[in-house]
């Protein structure tokens, strides 16, 4: 079946209703005619017109019935339109910088099947993209994802099934963890997966390259409302409020906002307002180094500061104001 050809023979809604459709496990009828602004008696219809182009939409009956696009040998060419062609090529340009193992020659084989497929008009424009996109590499080393348990992450997280999986802690310690997946969040190189833990009736963060060994278990859950906005403002405040090995406390004689706007990175910690002229700063971390760099920026702010810190912390910025002086 020619993709070119069965996109202009589907109207709008209907390539609405495949993109739903291809974008989660299963769909019911009532979340998809609400989707669509339609009736579930047009729902219906519509999805016999996508049977009737190859395209093996599966119902199940029942209080939890629904829909659900299967996957299979002869299913038809996956169809994307023109923003949707160039997003996909801007993340395949960028890979190299995700901490994914083995995924830039990967993606590489992807980008140059992707650049075969797309029609003539596309081209210029996504040779222009990925002409112009480029990944700066991170300055400290990050630990490499297995592609194939970031897919079964992600997929758990879309389809909202509980996951099952062994892993590691900070300090190496092995447990064993059943938990219902919300999301996947990159922070500077770091693959994170956010996701409520029954057992302990809170959320968690674990992360991915600490996971071993990840188990759809087939069973589904409702979703839960997230105690944030979104995900990365859940994990920017849980890295906030957690505690690490080295813990510095640095009282500052300026306005809070003034040390913010100062900081070269978000902040591993969180700063406490005391006024319109003073505030503390509590950076905590497992690197003694990075500790160290963000007390020698509180102090380049240039304001009188004092510092309460671990003796392995108060000795790097004396050996460092040593060298700067020296």
């Amino acid at each position: 079946m020619d993709g070119g050809s069965t996109r202009k023979g589907m109207p709008g809604r209907l390539l609405r209703l495949l993109s739903l459709l291809q974008s989660r496990r299963e769909w019911s009828g009532a979340e998809l005619a609400d989707r669509l602004g339609v009736t579930d008696r047009t729902v219906r219809r519509d999805v016999e017109r996508l049977r009737e182009l190859d395209y093996p939409v599966r119902s199940t009956t029942g209080t939890a019935g629904g829909y659900r696009l299967v996957s299979g040998r002869d299913l038809p060419p996956l169809l994307l339109d023109d923003d949707e062609a160039v997003a996909v090529a801007i993340g395949l340009a960028t890979a190299d910088n995700r901490g994914v193992a083995g995924i830039e020659e990967s993606s590489m084989r992807a980008l140059a099947k992707l650049e075969q497929v797309l029609p003539a008009r596309l081209r210029p424009r996504l040779a222009a993209v990925t002409g112009a996109t480029a990944a700066a590499p991170h300055r400290h080393p990050t630990p490499r994802v297995d592609p194939a348990v970031l897919a079964v992450l992600a997929a758990c997280c879309r389809d909202r099934e509980i996951l099952s999986f062994d892993y590691r802690g900070r300090g190496g310690e092995p447990s064993a963890r059943r938990v219902e997946p919300h999301h996947l969040v990159t922070v500077q190189g770091f693959w994170y997966l956010l996701a409520h833990d029954p057992d302990r009736a809170d959320w968690r963060t674990f992360r991915v390259d600490r996971i071993e060994r990840p188990s759809p278990t087939r069973r589904h859950h409702e979703p839960r409302e997230l105690p944030a906005p979104d995900a990365a403002t859940y994990l920017t405040r849980s890295f906030a409020s957690a505690r690490y090995t080295y813990t510095a406390r640095i009282s500052v004689a300026l306005p809070a906002e003034d040390v913010r706007a100062g900081l070269f990175a978000p902040l591993p910690g969180d700063i406490e307002d005391h006024g319109p002229q003073r505030c503390t700063v509590r950076v905590s971390a497992e690197s003694p180094e990075l500790v160290t760099q963000y007390v020698a920026a509180v102090a380049a702010l240039g304001a009188e500061y004092s510092l309460d810190a671990p003796g392995e912390i108060t000795r790097r910025v004396r050996d460092l104001g040593r060298r700067l002086s020296g």
